[in-house]
Order: structure tokens, then sequence, then C-alpha cells
């Protein structure tokens, strides 16, 4: 087996389920510090911040790690956006939560809800018709069109509730244009990380429990992949699949470094 010299790690179902801690998990964390094997926390999650992914972890889950070690879909979108902009004073109109909001408005976009240059569709739990309207008219007006991350649901306490990704068709519905999509299982968010990380390709390992996500990003990015059945996937689902993960386990305690 083949010894990784870097991580990208998924976060819900992988490292915890919701609030529940996943006690192996904590434990590959501490074996990839105490061994000093670089590793990022990739998450599809635009909402929050790297500082509360951090929080959230030491607070719930008693896992110490450090801003440092998270790339969330909202930073993986805000430096596409820096990347690909050729425009002088670039203006933007978002759709979605803080998390998403400070990280594209602190690498220079002006905020704009007329004419912006770009529409930006992450989720959003205060969403309002009017959002929605006005980020219809700038992409038939002519804005580029880009959203965070496709995920149609994500799981709260009362069950599978709407997703980035079904606010996103939805305003693809209205207006016929293909959004940019940043997040996995796209491979834009696993090109950047790899780039943040400092590792080579090949030697980088994505980790995840989503088939569809996680593993599907990995395929689209041309990196080995290992998935671990603490979530969303099951294994006779996956055995259907036309490519199969490149190692399949069911604790992260199975896993040697």
């Amino acid at each position: 087996m083949k010894k990784y010299a870097g991580y990208l790690i998924d976060l819900d179902g992988t490292i915890y389920q919701g609030t529940q801690q996943i006690p192996a998990a904590k434990r590959f964390v501490e074996r990839l510090q105490s061994n000093n094997i670089p590793f990022l926390f990739v998450t599809n999650n635009s909402t929050k911040s790297p500082e509360d992914v951090v929080d959230n972890l030491k607070n719930n889950h008693d896992i110490q790690v450090n801003e440092s070690n998270v790339y969330t879909s909202s930073q993986a979108t805000a430096d596409y956006l820096s990347e690909y902009n050729k425009l002088s004073n670039p203006t933007v109109y978002i759709i979605g939560e803080s998390g998403l909001k400070n990280e594209i408005l602190k690498q220079g976009f002006i905020f704009n809800d007329i004419n912006p240059d770009y529409v930006i569709v992450g989720l959003d739990t205060d969403l309002t018709y009017n959002k929605l309207k006005k980020a219809t008219l700038a992409i038939r007006n002519g804005a580029k069109f880009i959203g965070t991350n496709p995920d149609s649901n994500v799981p709260s306490e009362q069950g599978m509730i709407p997703g980035a990704g079904s606010l996103i068709q939805l305003i693809e519905y209205a207006t016929n244009v293909s959004p940019i999509i940043i997040g996995k299982p796209e491979s834009t968010v696993l090109n950047n990380a790899l780039i943040k990380l400092g590792t080579d390709r090949d030697l980088t390992l994505v980790v995840g429990d989503n088939y569809h996500t996680d593993i599907q990003a990995a395929i689209n990015s041309k990196m080995d992949s290992l998935l671990v059945y603490t979530g969303l996937s099951k294994r006779e689902e996956v055995t259907e699949e036309l490519v199969a993960p490149t190692y399949e386990i069911d604790s992260l305690d199975d896993w040697e470094l």
C-alpha cells in the first residue's frame, strides 16, 4: 500500500456525524499530527468560516486543529474568482451567509445587487423571493453564474433539508444558464486544496464517506481515494459504481499511515 504525504479529508460523516462524535476519527487526526503529515479538512459547507469549523471540532468533538487545516467551498469559490477575474473593480451579488460573503468580499470584490459582474449562490437559510429575483435578473443580463456546491440536501435534526444545490438549480431553471460549480464532486475545490496543502497529487489521499461527492471529486481530480463507511454511502451501493474507490474501510482505525 502506498504511503501518502498529505490528506484531504471530508468532515460530516467522516470526522463526525452531525453532533455525534466518531472516536476513530479523532484518533486518525491525532495520528496525522503526531507523524507530521499535512492535512486539510475540505468541506462543501459554504455557511461556516474556517474559524467556525475549528471551534466546532474543538468544542464538540475534542479535535484540536487550526484554521490553516480548513478549506471550505467558500474559500475555494473566492480563490476561483480571484484567479478567473480579469476585470477592474469587479462586482458581485451573493446569495449565501457570512462564511461565503466574508471570503469573497475580503478578496476585493464589491457587493452590487443591481448589475453585478458575478452572481454567487450558496446555502442561505434566510433566502427570500427578492434575493432569487435579483440573482435571476442579473444572470439573465449577463452576470457570470457560480455555485459553491451542488449538495441537494443537508442533514438536520428534523431530517434532510434543502442544500445549496437546490437553490442553485432553482436559479438555473429560472435563467436557463448552467452555473460553474466549485465544490465536490467537481475538481476545482480539490485542485485548489492541493495547492494550499503543497503535496504532490499522486501522494495525496482524499478521504470521505460519500461516494457521490468525496470519491467522485477524487476521481475527477485524478487522485487516490479512501471511502470510510461511517456516513452516507453503503458498501452494497458502492459495489454498483463503475469506478471503485482506491481503498474502502469500515473505520479510520483500520487505516495505516
